[in-house]
């Protein structure tokens, strides 16, 4: 007989996520937890690919960033190279200019205008030394460096009004001193016949007022003062001649001077010299008569006692009021 106590079944239990395994309970997993494991598992993979994609952005930026940067440094680069060319040019022109400038005759207006413009150009020159030793360039010092060179072209455009400015007034100086010029050699024309017409004219007086003299002979006289044929035995000479009449001559004393010249040509001095031509001129006699404007005789007598007279050719002339009025040639035996 089984002694074993009798034991109720037990009534059925409904399935659960546990059993046992030897002798340990073990956890069944159910479509419930499947489901928010994947759930986990999707936030993790969404959550790396928020990172990933932040990430990517943030390099992408930066990226940007840093070839913006290089695009406005490259930008910035070939500016100051194109002010650089520019200036470069303008100191070409200004150069150009130099012997021009000369024309500015106004010494303040000039040194204004070279003092301003070799500020700027210092001025220039400093930026780009900074900007050459600078890695960042900005775009305020390229700024600054066109507004220099702005400065620069301004008074280089002054510079041209200026030597356009003076080249008008000199055109119009040229047109006038050429004006002046036609007006002066005509007037030095209309002078040059107005002293030819007064010089003509005080020729015509001169010789309307000269004297003029006819009748002129040499006569050798002896000791008793009458005419000696033999020129040997002469004792003095007497030269005759007579003063024409002339209106237009001064009146008043006239000196006349009287040179004889012997056959062998010399002359019969003694008496001293008188002016003619610029030069001192030796006479033989001389005499001083006062002249009323009518014809006058005169004689004038020479001494030649002491004098070896021979035969032959002699040559008088007379002058008087710095001309030579008369002259003739005597055959003496």
């Amino acid at each position: 007989m089984d002694n074993t106590p009798y034991r109720r079944p037990a009534a059925d239990k409904p399935e659960t996520d546990t059993m046992m395994h030897d002798d340990k309970p073990v956890r069944r997993f159910t479509q419930s937890s499947w489901f928010w494991v994947l759930i986990g598992i999707g936030i993790v993979v969404v959550a790396v690919g928020i990172l990933l994609l932040l990430k990517n952005s943030s390099d992408s930026r930066r990226q940007a960033e840093e070839a913006l940067k290089a695009k406005e440094e490259a930008e910035l680069a070939l500016e100051q190279q194109a002010l650089q060319f520019e200036y470069e040019s303008l100191n070409r022109e200004f150069g150009e200019f130099e012997s021009q400038r000369m024309r500015i005759t106004n010494d303040s207006l000039k040194l204004a205008l070279e003092e301003k413009y070799n500020t700027a150009r210092m001025e220039v020159e400093r930026l780009q030394r900074e900007l050459k030793d600078s890695k960042n360039k900005s775009a305020a010092e390229i700024s600054k460096l066109k507004k220099e060179i702005d400065t620069l072209r301004g008074l280089l455009k002054h510079y041209v009004e200026e030597i356009d400015r003076l080249n008008k007034e000199n055109q119009a100086l040229r047109e006038e001193n050429a004006q002046i010029k036609d007006q002066n050699q005509q007037l030095q024309s209309q002078v040059s016949s107005t002293a030819e017409r007064n010089r003509q004219l005080s020729q015509d007086m001169e010789r309307a007022s000269k004297l003029n003299v006819n009748g002129l002979s040499l006569q050798p006289l002896n000791k008793k003062g009458k005419n000696e044929k033999n020129v040997k035995k002469a004792k003095q000479f007497a030269v005759n001649f007579t003063v024409l009449k002339n209106v237009s001559a001064s009146v008043g004393e006239k000196t006349f001077y009287v040179r004889i010249t012997t056959p062998s040509a010399d002359l019969l001095g003694g008496g001293g010299n008188f002016s003619f031509e610029g030069g001192s001129v030796p006479y033989t006699a001389k005499r001083t008569i006062e002249y009323g404007g009518d014809d006058v005789p005169v004689t004038i007598y020479y001494d030649c006692a002491n004098n070896t007279l021979t035969g032959g050719a002699y040559t008088v002339e007379i002058f008087t009021d710095g001309y030579r009025v008369g002259k003739t040639t005597v055959n003496l035996k």
